[in-house]
């Protein structure tokens, strides 16, 4: 995986939240910056000012300890802790001082040095003890002035924290709502072009906002405008092309039924009457697509039971699982039809292939809720299709070299199950069965989009 494939799959998936997440980033980046400058630039003033402090101080000490009485300067001493937190010690040899840890604390010893002399120490450990530490002379005496370490700290007021943090909150918000007012078109179009490959007709897209998202916005409408006329005008020129067939194939039915006596002769010439009639309505159906019907609550299980009774009128041997009560919203003449479409599939072809045991059955129907998902399956003991082959027959107009029993047609069939499973957001899965026989499966969200 190379670094911008790693990327990638860390950022989030939808433009506004990436979007987000690089102009949060660089808010954040920007005000770490300006309080890494402001630190930095404020570390000399702060140095000279702490040095200065610790200077006076130390002098202060220095000089009330010279002037007092030899017998005041005990009480001297305890005053100057009690009052001020300050204790002065008489340095030793062997006191344990501390390196400064820090370049910040150094510099401050630097600057005690010019203003002290250089003799002059600065620590904030002494003897183990964590303190702010000066050493200064009396005579050739040296002496500790200890300060509590909190005099180092610079304590940011929590007023100011609070209005940093309500600033960079107020600005992140700002952001979402930016990249939301950009992203919200894209949503939409997104949305719409999902529409259209599922077949469906989406409202226009709002041509507002910025003049890119405009020009967007209209090129769309525009190209749906004009797929919409395609598939009106094809399926006013399909309609009046199988008027036009349709009549005169009905006038040659009842001319070959009334007038060729020889049954031999007349079975086979009906029977390629209906498979062009059927071919025109399978034209018929694929430029029909949903036929602009709407989606209504729909009882599945009724729509598949009445189904099976009246194929088993027709004397079909099919088989009707007990179907589950699911009701969902479908557009029902258009799933209807994609069922028949699937169980005509399965009867042309539910010949059992060489070396498959059947049970006499040649169609199985079957209703299921597998999850957040319905799913209607139709299958058969036909020899199956080859693997390679599977998602190339889903297309319009594509048929095998040779059917699997020999069957003709215009090859729409599929295609017209997959445009419909498409309509209600789902799919059509085609696969052989380990026993024998292929499975059609039209599979849709229990509540769809």
């Amino acid at each position: 995986m190379t670094a911008g494939q790693r990327i990638d799959s860390i950022l989030p998936r939808s433009l506004l939240a990436r979007t987000f997440v690089l102009i949060a980033g660089l808010m954040l980046l920007f005000a770490f910056t300006g309080i890494a400058l402001l630190r930095s630039f404020d570390r000399e003033p702060h140095a000279r000012q702490l040095a200065q402090m610790l200077a006076s101080v130390a002098n202060l000490a220095r000089s009330a300890l010279i002037s007092a009485r030899p017998e005041a300067r005990f009480a001297l001493l305890q005053e100057l802790s009690e009052r001020e937190g300050l204790r002065i010690y008489p340095a030793e040899a062997d006191d344990r001082v501390a390196p400064l840890p820090r370049p910040f604390l150094r510099r401050v010893g630097e600057l005690l040095v010019q203003q002290l002399g250089p003799q002059t120490r600065l620590t904030v450990e002494l003897n183990g003890e964590e303190a702010l530490c000066v050493s200064f002379h009396i005579d050739e005496d040296e002496y500790w002035l200890v300060l509590p370490r909190e005099r180092l700290e610079r304590f940011i007021p929590a007023g100011l924290i609070g209005w940093g943090l309500a600033a960079l909150l107020l600005s992140l918000i700002g952001a979402w709502l930016i990249v939301w007012h950009l992203a919200r078109p894209l949503q939409r179009l997104a949305h719409a072009a999902a529409q259209i490959g599922r077949g469906q007709r989406p409202l226009p897209l709002p041509e507002q906002g910025v003049s890119e998202m405009v020009a967007l916005a209209r090129a769309f409408n525009r190209m749906n405008a004009d797929l919409a006329r395609l598939d009106e005008d094809r399926a006013l020129i399909l309609a009046g092309v199988s008027h036009d067939l349709r009549t005169p194939l009905t006038r040659l039915r009842l001319d070959i039924e009334f007038n060729v006596a020889d049954e031999a002769l007349r079975a086979p010439m009906i029977a390629d009457i209906e498979e062009m009639d059927r071919t025109i309505g399978q034209f018929l159906d694929f430029a029909r697509g949903d036929g602009g019907e709407t989606m209504r609550e729909t009882d599945l299980a009724g729509m598949l039971t009445d189904l099976a009774g009246q194929f088993r009128q027709r004397g079909v041997a099919l088989r009707l699982a007990p179907p589950p009560a699911i009701v969902c919203r479908v557009r029902p003449q258009a799933l209807r039809r994609a069922v028949v479409n699937l169980i005509e599939n399965a009867l042309r072809h539910a010949r059992p292939a060489a070396g498959v045991e059947g049970d006499g059955v040649p169609v199985e129907l079957t209703l299921a809720a597998e999850g957040a998902m319905v799913v209607i399956e139709v299958a058969d003991r036909g020899p199956g299709i080859p693997p390679e082959e599977i998602e190339r027959l889903k297309l319009p107009f594509t048929r095998r070299e040779q059917a699997r029993t020999g069957a003709g047609g215009a090859g729409l069939g599929l295609a017209i199950v997959e445009r419909i499973a498409q309509a209600h957001g789902g799919r059509l899965v085609l696969a052989n069965r380990v026993d024998g026989g292929l499975s059609a499966r039209i599979e849709w969200p229990l509540r769809p989009g």
